[in-house]
């Protein structure tokens, strides 16, 4: 299950919603990618506690990754390697899907060495054991909402004959949609269309993009400190960049940063020109 701020326990629980720790905290943040018939999410997890840290590295604790969606999945993780590959075939995901970490104990685990716990609890420590399989922590919830399924999928084309104009973008709830007028201007005919077309999802990207940076007043948005955006199609150019490894968001790199989550854009497009120059002469 998903533990929220209102979970109650016996113990001293190490969360950002409990008051059980001094100073320690626990949180995470996910990247998550659709691979072929996989689902990946990658947990980077920042923990501060020095002895919950020290019960997972002597592996007397464990990370446990917990997907709930339409249903709800529980995946151990390896300390090394905060990964996990899931087939479509065993989870299905939901329009929101909710993600949480918990630190599960492998061991009876004695607190009497715990330095980090709230003054209240200094006389009762000595007694305290959080026996075997027991929650010692859980992390902050990530959730992924709208488009799960594919959220990568940023663009929806529409064809609108009564366009007062050949092409128009707008910037939707959930993608950039390009009305055209006719089918000519998709270059529908062609063998190469899905690359022919590649300019105007680079000019969307760009548009969706410089929105994303207007309400920065300095212009540039720090990824690691960035907090996700409610709007979805921004949120899915956010985890896109976070799967990226972009660290960065700036108005001069911008067209830097397209070229990093496009797989390369323009030069799909100058290779399609090329060949179909070859294939003419």
């Amino acid at each position: 299950m998903i533990y929220k701020k209102d979970a109650n326990f016996p113990y001293p629980i190490l969360s950002s919603n409990t008051f059980a720790y001094e100073e320690s905290d626990f949180t995470i943040k996910v990247s998550f990618e659709e691979d072929g018939d996989y689902y990946r999410f990658k947990i980077m997890p920042q923990l501060t506690s020095a002895f919950v840290e020290a019960l997972l590295i002597s592996g007397e604790a464990q990370y446990l990754l917990v997907i709930q969606s339409k249903d709800t999945k529980f995946f151990p993780l390896d300390l090394h390697h905060l990964q996990v590959e899931i087939a479509k075939s065993r989870m299905s995901l939901s329009s929101r899907t909710s993600i949480q970490v918990h630190i599960v104990a492998k061991s009876d685990i004695h607190f009497n060495n715990n330095y980090e716990l709230n003054r209240f609890y200094e006389e009762l420590k000595q007694s305290i054991v959080v026996p075997k399989f027991s929650m010692l922590g859980y992390s902050n919830i990530v959730t992924f909402e709208g488009g799960m399924k594919n959220p990568l999928e940023l663009f929806e084309k529409r064809l609108d004959p009564n366009l007062s104009s050949a092409i128009k973008y707008e910037l939707g709830t959930e993608c950039i949609i390009i009305h055209f007028r006719d089918e000519d201007t998709q270059f529908q005919s062609m063998s190469k269309a899905s690359a022919f077309i590649n300019p105007y999802l680079y000019t969307g990207l760009r548009m969706a993009l410089e929105r994303l940076l207007s309400d920065e007043e300095d212009g540039v948005i720090e990824l690691s400190q960035f907090t996700p955006p409610d709007d979805l199609l921004d949120f899915k150019l956010y985890n896109l960049m976070i799967s990226k490894g972009i660290e960065e968001l700036t108005v001069d790199n911008i067209d830097e940063m397209i070229g990093r989550i496009s797989h390369q854009i323009i030069e799909k497009y100058v290779k399609a020109v090329k060949e179909l120059v070859a294939h003419e002469d």
